[in-house]
């Protein structure tokens, strides 16, 4: 079976299963789903809308940050891991978008990697979810399955998602990343299908007898 044979079967599987993609990150505005997206480095989704769920309702731009200071958001986001790494980050680039962007978020690769924090996979989950450009944000759940399935080396994330792009139309890359998260945590989870199990790696690869070893992102 060729890539393009696999990417129908991917398609047509994850559409069936999710015609609805939720976004995993609650958010309020662009800001702070650019501040979420920053949080859930390291970090569980789950555990990112535990803490903002508390903070989002009051604080919520980045006039709000600064007046806070480092000190403060710390204590509003102390359970989530290296959360004095990102408090810092969170106040730094508050101030940048206060400063230089008029408290609004940018809408380029360029502007957004600049700032605090901020690398080229949150870049990609801001342009995407936030400026509906079509982006293709590659976490772990994408860069294992994405390896599962055959359709990339995995040498590392960059050529993970250079290899999707290529395989998949640009029309369909906001929802495929995301459905493809979802998938990954419900279905083809890294400890239980190990690419023998699920429908889409039976289906991609019937004669797999052996689990597949992919390299972490």
């Amino acid at each position: 079976m060729n890539i393009k044979q696999k990417s129908k079967i991917i398609l047509k599987t994850l559409n069936k299963i999710y015609p609805k993609v939720p976004i995993p990150l609650n958010y309020k505005n662009i800001f702070t789903l650019l501040i979420s997206v920053l949080l859930s480095a390291q970090c569980t989704d789950v555990n990112v809308n535990n803490v903002t769920k508390n903070i989002y309702p009051k604080y919520n731009r980045p006039k709000h940050f600064v007046k806070l200071g480092k000190r403060k958001i710390e204590k509003l986001i102390k359970k989530i891991g290296i959360f004095r790494v990102k408090a810092k980050s969170i106040f730094n680039l508050s101030k940048i978008l206060e400063e230089k962007y008029d408290g609004k978020v940018p809408n380029t690769y360029e502007e957004l990697e600049e700032l605090p924090g901020v690398g080229h996979k949150t870049a990609s989950v801001v342009m995407s979810q936030g400026f509906g450009y079509p982006a293709f944000p590659v976490d772990t759940h994408i860069h294992r399955l994405a390896q599962r399935w055959g359709l990339t080396s995995g040498k590392n994330v960059v050529q993970t998602e250079k290899d999707l792009k290529n395989i998949f139309p640009k029309k369909y890359w906001n929802r495929l990343h995301l459905q493809i998260i979802w998938y990954g945590r419900e279905y083809c989870k890294a400890r239980d299908c190990y690419g023998i199990k699920c429908e889409i790696c039976k289906r991609c690869f019937p004669n797999r007898k052996k689990p597949i070893k992919t390299k972490k992102a």
